[in-house]
């Protein structure tokens, strides 16, 4: 039987490295993802110099068979991308910027979320392990859409506006109208001229 939903955990790779203007102390960068890790809470994985590596956390990365079209655009890119979506860590304590929001391998998901504005979206190469986990459950799931021409619909064309181009009708404007149709009316003959006194 198909699932319609499958999950991993997903541990988040965060590098912090000294800032390079003097309003941002750090500069932080999710730099890679490990599939199936277990949970973590900014454990250093390693440093060098004023450069560290934090597991920072663990995630769960859902996939939903209705946004399977969503995953086949992430599997599409140069390198096949997974994105991970950060916060500011609003906890005067904490000695991180940023909090992880979530993951999602859903290209539209992270589209979303760079278009609200409130959160950082960081686009992270797949190792190739989630590459074959997330290409096999896409390609269960996904159906592309047919092509359908659409007919014609002939009613439109038996449609006539009434009074268009009737010169008994009077229009300010008339694109249906001969210029000749346009001219200004003449006045009426029997009616006395004034005279200028």
């Amino acid at each position: 039987m198909e699932t319609s939903k499958i999950t991993m955990p997903l541990g988040i790779v965060i590098r912090r490295q000294p800032g390079v203007t003097r309003w941002a102390k750090h500069v932080w960068r999710v730099v890679a993802v490990l599939p199936g890790a277990g949970p973590a809470d900014w454990a250093e994985l390693r440093r060098d110099g004023d450069v560290v590596e934090f597991h920072a956390a663990t995630v769960p990365l859902d996939l939903h068979r209705a946004d399977a079209e969503a995953y086949k655009v992430s599997l599409t890119m140069e390198p096949p991308t997974v994105f991970v979506v950060l916060r500011h860590d609003d906890d005067p304590q904490s000695p991180h910027d940023y909090a992880v929001h979530t993951a999602t391998a859903s290209a539209y998901e992270a589209q979303d979320y760079q278009d609200s504005g409130e959160e950082i979206v960081e686009p992270v190469p797949m190792p190739e392990g989630l590459v074959a986990w997330v290409r096999s459950f896409t390609d269960v799931h996904f159906e592309e859409e047919q092509f359908k021409k659409r007919k014609r619909r002939r009613y439109f064309e038996d449609l006539k506006e009434d009074g268009i181009g009737d010169p008994r009708i009077r229009q300010t404007a008339d694109v249906y109208r001969t210029p000749s149709q346009t001219k200004p009316t003449r006045s009426d003959p029997d009616k006395p001229k004034e005279t200028l006194h």
